[in-house]
């Protein structure tokens, strides 16, 4: 059986970028098993968001590469995330929060200057209300995004921390340089 290929210096180069710590200490991040059959070289992260010791958000964020460039990624490195938080319940039917939501991530990519192009995802919000033998927890109401993109960019890093400063807003942390009077332990943003 033959070895694998070695890895591109440009995927590599990239999931170095992606090793860098993020600006939440609230966000804890940790590498996964990367999915095998999207891309010939994949890199995976997964991310906890807490609030004390609640779990408020989670989201992964794949690197995909393919050497020879995609066409629909006008690129041959692409980053795809999925994330999901539970919503106070009001929010659920808020017929904003799909674009706010969205701006999460652009606003983040941009606040580093995480260059990209070919950019696309879906918001969806959900209401869910139990019954019969799974009757009992109030009802609840969740937010999941999911988005790829094609960084124009070298610096990996940055997109790291803009999809980390979606993270934060997905969970209602509050924004780089604010201190919440209830949550102390914010570390700066970088």
């Amino acid at each position: 059986m033959a070895s694998p290929a070695p890895a591109p210096e440009a995927f590599t180069r990239a999931v170095a970028g992606l090793r860098v710590e993020s600006p939440w200490t609230e966000i804890l991040l940790e590498e996964i098993a990367p999915p095998q059959r999207l891309a010939k070289f994949a890199f995976a992260l997964s991310a906890t968001v807490l609030r004390g010791e609640d779990e408020v958000a989670s989201g992964r964020l794949i690197l995909l590469h393919e050497p020879d460039g995609h066409d629909a990624w006008r690129g041959d490195l692409r980053l795809v995330t999925l994330i999901t938080a539970e919503l106070e319940s009001d929010l659920a039917t808020d017929p904003l929060l799909p674009a706010v939501a969205w701006t999460w991530l652009t606003d983040g990519l941009e606040h580093y200057e995480a260059a990209y192009t070919a950019i696309g995802g879906t918001v969806t919000q959900t209401a869910s209300t139990r019954f019969g033998e799974l009757a009992g927890p109030a009802p609840t109401a969740d937010l999941e995004v999911r988005a790829s993109w094609t960084p124009t960019s070298t610096d990996f890093g940055a997109h790291l921390r803009g999809w980390c400063t979606m993270l934060a807003s997905t969970a209602g942390l509050p924004p780089p340089g604010v201190s919440s009077l209830t949550d102390r332990h914010r570390a700066p943003a970088g």
